[in-house]
């Protein structure tokens, strides 16, 4: 069952704030957005930073801005505030404890005292090493340790943390809403530590304390998390109950493309394309790791690109607005297995996205790449009208500019090479009286008059269009490429047009 009719379903995101967002963790948002507001519930954003060694400045706003990017607005987080806060776990940390204490009094866990280089010690001492039933006994712990030591080490503040308890040889079976049936065998998994000799949580515990108390009724996760699930179903069994526990559901891989094994920064580093959601600047290294929506991505198409590792509708339709995703999303057809990441395919998205979105919208989105490569905007309505001449043509937003910037400003480079092999004295002229009627206004500024101006013009002088049409289209943008050449005399106007007829008849009459 999916939700219960009587619970508001409530989903969370729990990041720790360490670096850049992977476009998996973005999925993970946004199924967990898409179930929520399906069923009318609510979205909570919880950062986890109860890891102070790997916190790194800038990376809790990074998450927020990511989400405010992709239009996957919480309903609580440490901004938007609610009842359930404070939203950040290394602000709830005096209530760890007192949870730890319980699963110690109970027998589901102990203190341990062993130092770091006690365990290291262990490490080289046995192979693949782990603190569990079969070794916790040799350790130095509330377990294995005279209860008047314990208590006299307690006394004395001698550091320690504390680790569950595994029970052994326990079958614990849960069903997952994506999965299935599954099933651990608790001798296999080791002692995790819970709380740490700084009392800060570890996520084992803090996760399941935080559910509980943020009330959430259901959590998706990557499957990367199920080998801690026999973990957190004993915190929950011993703390508040199953029946308290959420509904869970492991989340497939997103894979590299050749499909072997989870895709990762290294691979969108070497293959070239973007892992993260947006620009990421480590500030320690102050390396930046571009994302997908300084590459040119529409917030819109990620978001479309994401539901499609993994879900799909049961049709063919691949094209999603995030109301419909929200309409159409259901459990059961998020698939089991892991989903290969293809960047063509990321990219065909963003196209057909540009083809369909305003063009107006996409003006404010293509200005700031233009500002970049110093390209002046006069006039906002001009880059609006030169983008629907475009637009078909660009897959990333980044396009815009070699596909565009000619209207702005007469091409530098000329492809004379594409020109000259099948150049002539004919051609030379057609042109120049071509150049001479644009000069002297002697054609409107509309494409379809400019057209038959050429047509006509080329006939007199019994030369095919066909053969005209490459030669003035490289005159006029500098390359085999754009929109129609008549479209882009009639925007930039005949006089400039002239000028650029001009400027190339003088290269060619170099060579």
């Amino acid at each position: 069952m999916e939700n219960s009719a009587d619970q508001m379903v409530r989903v969370r995101f729990a990041p720790s704030p360490t670096g850049g967002l992977h476009l998996g963790g973005v999925r993970t948002v946004l199924f967990n957005y898409l179930f929520a507001k399906k069923y009318n519930g609510q979205f909570i954003l919880r950062i986890e930073d109860t890891d102070q060694s790997r916190f790194v400045p800038g990376a809790e706003q990074y998450i927020l801005d990511t989400l405010a990017w992709c239009g996957l607005t919480p309903d609580e987080s440490p901004i938007h505030g609610g009842a359930y806060g404070p939203y950040r776990q290394s602000e709830r940390k005096p209530m760890y404890k007192q949870y730890a204490s319980q699963l110690i009094e109970q027998g589901n866990a102990y203190y341990a005292f062993d130092t770091a280089d006690e365990l290291d010690a262990k490490r080289k001492e046995i192979p693949n090493f782990q603190y569990n039933r079969a070794t916790r006994m040799g350790l130095k712990n509330s377990l294995s340790l005279p209860a008047a030591e314990v208590t006299r080490l307690l006394n004395e503040n001698t550091p320690h943390v504390v680790r569950i308890n595994m029970p052994d040889s326990e079958e614990l079976v849960f069903e997952d809403l994506i999965r299935g049936e599954v099933k651990f065998d608790t001798s296999m998994v080791d002692d995790k530590v819970l709380l740490k000799a700084d009392e800060m949580p570890t996520y084992h515990l803090a996760v399941v304390v935080d559910d509980f108390l943020m009330k959430i009724t259901h959590a998706f996760r990557g499957e990367e998390w199920l080998p801690s699930a026999p973990v957190h179903i004993l915190v929950w069994k011993n703390l508040f109950g199953l029946d308290q526990m959420p509904q869970w559901g492991h989340l497939p891989l997103i894979l590299k493309p050749d499909g072997n094994g989870k895709l990762s920064k290294r691979d969108g580093d070497r293959l070239g394309f973007p892992v993260f959601a947006m620009d990421w600047t480590d500030p320690n290294t102050k390396e930046t790791t571009i994302g997908f929506k300084e590459r040119g991505f529409l917030p819109a198409a990620f978001v479309n690109l994401l539901a499609m590792l993994g879900w799909n509708d049961g049709t063919d339709q691949e094209l999603f607005s995030l109301p419909t995703l929200i309409e159409k999303f259901s459990l059961d057809r998020v698939h089991k297995g892991g989903a290969k990441f293809d960047y063509e395919k990321a990219k065909w998205f963003n196209q057909e996205w540009i083809k369909q979105s305003d063009n107006t919208y996409l003006a404010t989105l293509v200005a700031p790449y233009f500002d970049t490569a110093k390209i002046e905007i006069h006039e906002p309505s001009y880059l609006v009208k030169v983008i629907g001449l475009v637009k078909e043509r660009c897959q990333l937003l980044t396009d815009f500019i070699p596909q565009s910037s000619f209207f702005f400003a007469a091409p530098t480079e000329i492809d004379t090479a594409s020109i000259l092999p099948k150049w002539d004295a004919n051609k030379a002229a057609f042109f120049t009286t071509v150049m001479d009627a644009y000069t002297n206004d002697a054609v409107p500024n509309d494409a379809t008059q400019l057209e038959s101006h050429f047509k006509t013009l080329a006939a007199e002088q019994g030369l095919k269009p066909g053969d005209l049409m490459l030669p003035f289209r490289i005159m006029l943008v500098g390359g085999k490429f754009g929109p129609g050449v008549f479209d882009i005399v009639a925007n930039i106007e005949t006089k400039d047009a002239a000028k650029r007829i001009q400027y190339c008849l003088d290269l060619l009459s170099k060579n």
